[in-house]
């Protein structure tokens, strides 16, 4: 940038919120608008397969809104095929949501989605008493559930490759025949996605029961208790990983600043954090009710960083930190491995392009910068995120 700039700029909504409240507005008790959904490829699959399913939508693609009719809990057509495409929330949410019908569905994806993971997911299912069969690679889609309702009751789960998995029964649980006890193991993936939807379950009514082993540690035991989702309108939050680009950008210009309305001191989402991360390389950041403010460094230095709760924000500080002093080491990025494509190889591939040093050494990514960014083209993988 050849000047400063200051600018106010509020991305579309959250695409993680947008799915999420779509599968609980589907199963409210009631009618429920939903307002600043996210209209892109991974909204576009899950909306496709809520009508599919019997789901009547009516969407406003120009006011990014959709009004959704309620259910009640029930899944209204019966053996139906899902394509999912290469959208993870999609696929999983859905899987745990056909699991309340009454008849055999299947769900498949692109050739991507077949090679993510989804057994833990399916084990979750099958212990709260799911009948879900694999069509082909044991643990990966495409999958059948033979649905029958979920019976509910106690079960434990992993620290798995995807917080989704979890995500994905939780909305489905206050549904079940009995209340649904899961048991945590530590090391829980990307836990604030699951933070995300249990405050959304409750703003629609639905409590969950925490138990932590000591406060101000991560919970221990999840208790859904059965309850039908309560129907209301609901205005979906920008999408703070979306956010986190143009507070990067700031970040990198001296005298700059940018800021992201909505993305207050209530917000729903980890990646708002990404904020304080800038802090430490020396942006200046400040967040109010309403809004998170980031203002330029003089000069951005390197840092080493745990990410592991906002993984999609670690892929744009890996492209800022070309810009830093020193170098940049970011830790826990085990879940990129599993996204639309392997991030932290593409990660790697692509900053050698510009001219950074990188080395991979499990789950970490350390980068070093160069004297001076070589001009590229990048690729993207059919990858959002990279993109």
């Amino acid at each position: 940038f050849e000047r400063p700039f200051r600018a106010t700029i509020a991305p579309p909504g959250s695409k993680s919120l947008t799915n999420r409240a779509l599968v609980i507005a589907a199963l409210a008790d009631g009618d429920s608008t939903l307002s600043n959904i996210l209209i892109a490829d991974d909204t576009a699959v899950m909306l496709d397969g809520l009508k599919r399913l019997g789901y009547k939508l009516e969407i406003d693609p120009e006011a990014s809104r959709v009004l959704v009719h309620w259910r009640s809990g029930r899944v209204p057509r019966r053996k139906v095929s899902l394509n999912c495409g290469n959208s993870g929330t999609t696929i999983r949410f859905l899987a745990a949501l056909c699991a309340l019908g009454k008849c055999v569905y299947r769900l498949d994806g692109n050739e991507r989605m077949r090679e993510r993971p989804i057994g833990e997911l399916t084990d979750l299912l099958t212990a709260l008493g799911a009948n879900i069969a694999y069509e082909a690679k044991k643990g990966y889609p495409p999958i059948e559930v033979t649905a029958s309702g979920l019976a509910g009751g106690k079960t434990r789960f992993p620290a798995a490759h995807s917080s989704q998995y979890l995500s994905a029964v939780l909305l489905a649980a206050p549904y079940a025949a009995e209340d649904v006890i899961i048991e945590l193991e530590p090391n829980q993936t990307s836990w604030p996605y699951v933070a995300m939807t249990i405050e959304l379950m409750r703003q629609f009514g639905v409590h969950t029961l925490v138990q932590l082993e000591h406060p101000g540690e991560r919970p221990r035991e999840l208790r859904v208790l059965r309850a039908p989702y309560k129907a209301r309108d609901y205005a979906i939050e920008p999408d703070a990983s979306s956010a986190t680009y143009f507070m990067a950008a700031a970040a990198a210009r001296p005298g700059a600043s940018v800021t992201i309305p909505g993305l207050g001191q209530d917000s729903l989402q980890g990646d708002v954090g990404f904020g304080e991360v800038l802090e430490k390389m020396g942006a200046a950041m400040t967040r109010d009710d309403n809004s998170v403010t980031v203002e330029g460094a003089e000069k951005l230095r390197g840092i080493d960083v745990e990410m592991s709760d906002m993984p999609d924000a670690a892929m744009t500080l890996a492209a800022l930190s070309v810009l830093a002093e020193g170098p940049t080491t970011i830790r826990g990025l085990h879940t990129l491995r599993v996204k639309e494509t392997d991030r932290l190889s593409a990660l790697q591939t692509e900053l050698l392009k510009l001219g950074a040093e990188t080395a991979i050494d499990g789950d970490t990514l350390r980068i070093d910068p160069p004297r001076e960014v070589s001009p590229a083209e990048i690729d993207t993988y059919d990858d959002h995120r990279m993109a």
